[in-house]
């Protein structure tokens, strides 16, 4: 709260000490939305300028923590707007339509799963994390979006289809090196 009261008032040191303490948690939140971890860097660093500048707006009955994951959600979800025209839509499809064994995941760590869902495109990217991660439902990530509900649906299904077949192929290279 002495840091939060000291951002307010516009003291350097205790933004410093603010960015520093929740570095990692907003690094995490958005690694999910960024193609790269500059540009992750990228939108943290935009995200606490509105933060510092917005920080007066800052309800303190509420938790901080919460208040924060919502500017860092929404400025990546900026980012992807500004940027949209960059990305283009593409499947990611190697032929390789093996069954998902229910312990995919079960040999791979986060940073890994973390890893394969930034190989996804930015849009399914995007949907995927807003929706399984963030818990937002299709009406909010179309309107976040710009995109219809039948699309962000659409775009989720493909983004768990394309996980899936990726998760296999990660899950077969790791037994291969052991084999």
């Amino acid at each position: 709260m002495v840091l939060i009261k000291g951002c307010q008032e516009g003291d350097r040191e205790s933004q410093r000490l603010l960015y520093k303490h929740y570095y990692v948690y907003c690094m995490s939140i958005c690694v999910r939305y960024a193609q790269s971890e500059e540009e992750a860097k990228e939108i943290l660093n935009d995200a606490f300028i509105k933060v510092f500048n917005k920080i007066s707006q800052y309800d303190t009955d509420k938790p901080f923590k919460g208040w924060l994951r919502r500017i860092m959600i929404n400025t990546a979800i900026d980012h992807f707007r500004s940027n949209k025209k960059h990305y283009y839509h593409a499947d990611i499809d190697d032929g390789y339509d093996e069954p998902v064994e229910a312990n995919v995941v079960g040999d791979l760590s986060y940073e890994e799963i973390l890893l394969l869902v930034q190989k996804l495109s930015p849009m399914y990217r995007s949907v995927f994390s807003l929706y399984v991660i963030d818990g937002y439902n299709h009406e909010d990530i179309s309107g976040k979006l710009g995109i219809s509900v039948g699309t962000s649906k659409s775009n989720l299904s493909k983004a768990r289809a394309n996980l899936k077949k990726m998760l296999v192929k990660a899950n077969k290279d790791i037994y291969e090196q052991y084999v």
